[in-house]
């Protein structure tokens, strides 16, 4: 392991690496793409393609001129001249698709959506975390870097990290406060010290590679992570002892990953229909499939009687795995079968999650006990929220990855633990 000393911050080159839709161009960054054309096309060749395939742009959901601008504003600083000229083209060849508006369902609860913009353009934070004093963090992945906004006072602050093009990704609190992230690109696990800036570094050993998600048991101090690569770790924060376990079925993603009341890691296999649970003393793992074979589960969520919840991202759907009796249940997405559920997090026995593929993102209310549905249009448009926390007061953190910011949303009128 490694540490640093604090890093004066510096605004780092402004990468335009918007995802405009989530993930269905991912691994195909270098795809070759002809764009159309037309006045600005060079322009757009050069300047976007510095950090990204052009198909992000072909596969997006469509802008008119000011959402664009708007768009790649958060993303890289040009002069106005080249910022009307790439708009243009850009509005003119790639307008709004059709049949990708939001359906917003009407409902009892109200919320009020507070975003701030990353002060490093076009870092894409990735996962949010709602800290224990209040302020809200994030993992700004493309600028190797985590952040912090303090939503009493406005307040942002960034943390470079140690290791150049590590590509911070989840994050979680320990009980002393500390930061702790995975290094995705890394393959490590790094804590910061929000004090001092400092930095420590825990190479994940092989055969894991690509930490995901992180999550901490702060009863023992145990830190849980998936991996791309087929395995779920432990790293003791205390101590700095890794043990890893691969997963029973070959060729597995886990992905997302929470700990129930009994100290059980939980997580969803992203590249197969099953959720699968980690015993915490002996790493032994264990996989119960899903009924639909086509099914992807994202992200994962559970409420306090330790139902896990789940979001199908490619089928659009919610779903909920009842641990005791096997039972799966799933409710379509108001947003329908392209509505790509990604991020979710529990308040009480309420889920909340986003549709990452509708424009623009929504908030979607479910309460578990009436079954009914109620959406909330993202003010900036999302862009892509990858992962959301709730708060202890029963708010919730989101971050809008695509659009370069972080959002605190206060729900009013909501039934929730803090009630």
């Amino acid at each position: 392991m490694r540490k640093r000393g604090l890093l004066t911050v510096a605004l780092a080159t402004f990468a335009f690496v918007a995802l405009m839709l989530p993930e269905t161009t991912q691994g195909q960054r270098g795809q070759q793409v002809t764009l159309p054309d037309g006045p600005g096309k060079a322009m757009v060749e050069s300047t976007c393609a510095k950090c990204h395939g052009l198909n992000l742009i072909t596969n997006s959901f469509g802008f008119n001129r000011e959402e664009w601008a708007k768009l790649f504003g958060t993303m890289i600083a040009l002069p106005k001249d080249q910022a009307d000229t790439i708009a243009g083209y850009l509005a003119t060849h790639f307008p709004e698709k059709p049949n990708v508006r939001a359906n917003i369902v009407p409902g009892p609860v109200t919320v009020n959506i507070r975003e701030w913009l990353a002060p490093t353009l076009g870092q894409r934070p990735h996962d949010p975390l709602a800290a224990s004093d209040g302020s809200i963090w994030w993992t700004g992945q493309y600028a190797n870097r985590l952040g912090r906004v303090d939503p009493r006072t406005g307040a942002i602050k960034e943390y470079p990290l140690d290791t150049p093009m590590s590509q911070p990704h989840g994050l979680d609190e320990d009980a002393d406060g500390n930061i702790w992230y995975t290094g995705i690109a890394a393959h490590e696990i790094g804590k910061v010290d929000p004090k001092t800036g400092a930095v420590t570094e825990y190479k994940v050993p092989e055969p894991a590679r690509n930490p995901h998600t992180p999550i901490i048991n702060d009863a023992t101090g145990m830190l849980f992570f998936t991996t791309q690569s087929g395995h779920v770790g432990r790293l003791n924060t205390r101590t700095g002892e890794f043990r890893i376990a691969k997963t029973p079925t070959d060729g597995t993603y886990p992905y997302g990953i929470q700990i129930n009341s009994k100290g059980v890691a939980w997580y969803v296999d992203f590249r197969g229909n099953r959720v699968g649970s980690v015993d915490p003393v002996t790493m032994e793992i264990k996989e119960y499939p899903l009924p639909s074979p086509d099914a992807r589960p994202r992200r994962i969520a559970l409420t306090p009687d330790d139902v896990v919840w789940y979001t199908d991202f490619p089928r659009g759907y919610l779903g909920r795995f009842d641990p005791r009796t096997g039972q799966v249940k799933e409710w379509l997405s108001p947003g329908g079968a392209n509505s790509r559920p990604y991020g979710i997090a529990a308040v009480g026995d309420v889920i909340w999650y986003n549709e990452s593929g509708v424009k623009p993102n929504t908030l979607v209310r479910f309460d578990t006990k009436t079954e009914r549905f109620q959406t909330f249009a993202i003010p900036s448009g999302g862009h892509v929220v990858r992962n959301m926390m709730a708060t202890r007061q029963g708010n919730l953190v989101l971050a809008n990855s695509g659009i370069n910011m972080v959002a605190l949303v206060e729900v009013r009128n909501g039934r929730s633990t803090a009630d």
